[in-house]
């Protein structure tokens, strides 16, 4: 606004100067002011552009940002949906696991159950064990003793064979039960026995 100022005193300076007619040197003064201020107003019209291209160039840079923070948005609003999903997805997967944990737990009780049934089992047996082996072990030497029979016991299922030791020689026994009756191999076992006591 200055610059319009000064330019409208420059013009009224001249007018005047021309209605009065007033010496040369006033007049180049003017007209080197008025060349003063034209210059002005050139460079004050170049800063306005200056400074307009500034704030486009501002103006582009802010659209941009806002462009990319939309952008942003949209792809932080896609993964959102993702992290959902796959939040949707682990809560499936924990509630199948935690059923499948109840079911394993119900499990390993009945197993603890079962484990202490046949502890109690195995307890049993063998206070009935503790009762009966030794009395099975005597009858077995004294049976030994008496027949002098020594058993092969790794020998095929269904046979019967072991070592008589007579009187006199070492007798192989070789009995098939599949084919003999329990009570001939009982009677030839006792036919071994030196009843001579």
């Amino acid at each position: 606004m200055a610059a319009f100022r000064d330019m409208e005193e420059v013009s009224q300076g001249l007018v005047s100067l021309l209605g009065a007619n007033r010496a040369e040197a006033q007049q180049r003064r003017l007209l080197g002011r008025h060349e003063q201020v034209v210059e002005r107003l050139l460079e004050t019209q170049d800063s306005a552009e200056q400074r307009l291209r500034e704030v486009l160039a501002m103006e582009e840079e802010v659209a941009q940002s806002l462009l990319d923070a939309k952008e942003r948005a949209h792809q932080g609003g896609v993964e959102l949906q993702q992290l959902k999903a796959e939040l949707r997805k682990a809560g499936e997967e924990d509630t199948r696991l935690k059923a499948s944990l109840l079911q394993l737990t119900q499990e390993l009780e009945e197993l603890k159950e079962i484990e202490a049934s046949l502890e109690r089992q195995e307890r049993e047996v063998d206070e009935d064990t503790t009762v009966t082996i030794p009395s099975a072990v005597y009858v077995a030497q004294l049976y030994h003793r008496i027949s002098k029979i020594e058993w092969d016991y790794e020998s095929e299922p269904g046979m019967v064979k072991g070592i008589h030791h007579g009187p006199s020689v070492a007798q192989p026994i070789h009995l098939d039960s599949t084919q003999l009756s329990k009570k001939f191999i009982s009677d030839y076992l006792w036919s071994l026995v030196d009843t001579d006591w």
